[in-house]
């Protein structure tokens, strides 16, 4: 099994999400991670999905997401040719004592203190998934009480793949 990080360029119309992950779903694919808002076109939508298979299984995923009728753009995004990051928001439990602790390690990882409570601490996390991952496995010796994530969201390097679409408002007849 390997991953894939695919990015869809979609129509910004009600249901387009829905759509897209009922086609993983009757089709029995896997989603690892999912995010989606509108582009700087406000009449497209970016979704990032992070799917797992093998090679025809990934292959299939890419052929049949890009037959849907709201799918204007997919390709793959490649991690030598792109930028990734996840946010993670973490509450810890920890007492005054060991806050000092968990704020070293966040600060190595280069976390943000976005919430200190008594009796816990929140940490804001940015980064690729094994940044983020490495942060969670330093944080073992302390109770996680929630644990929230963004999933992946990513953007090829360079212009090379940037897509433009033309202003069905300034078309001429």
């Amino acid at each position: 099994m390997q991953k894939k990080v695919f990015q869809l360029i979609v129509d910004n119309t009600s249901g387009v999400l829905s759509r897209i992950s009922g086609l993983f779903s009757r089709r029995g694919y896997n989603i690892e991670s999912i995010t989606a808002g509108v582009t700087a076109d406000p009449r497209f939508t970016r979704i990032t999905i992070v799917a797992s298979g093998d090679d025809d299984i990934l292959e299939q995923i890419e052929k049949q997401v890009s037959k849907l009728v709201d799918v204007r753009d997919i390709h793959e995004l490649r991690p030598e040719e792109s930028v990734f990051r996840e946010l993670a928001m973490v509450k810890v439990r920890c007492n005054a004592e060991q806050r000092q602790g968990v704020i070293a390690i966040a600060n190595i990882f280069r976390g943000n203190i976005i919430d200190v409570a008594p009796e816990s601490l929140m940490v804001e996390i940015t980064g690729n998934q094994g940044k983020i991952e490495a942060f969670l496995r330093l944080l073992d010796g302390y109770e996680i009480l929630e644990l929230a994530r963004t999933g992946v969201a990513g953007l090829g390097r360079g212009i090379e793949n940037v897509l433009y679409f033309e202003d069905s408002s300034t078309q001429q007849d």
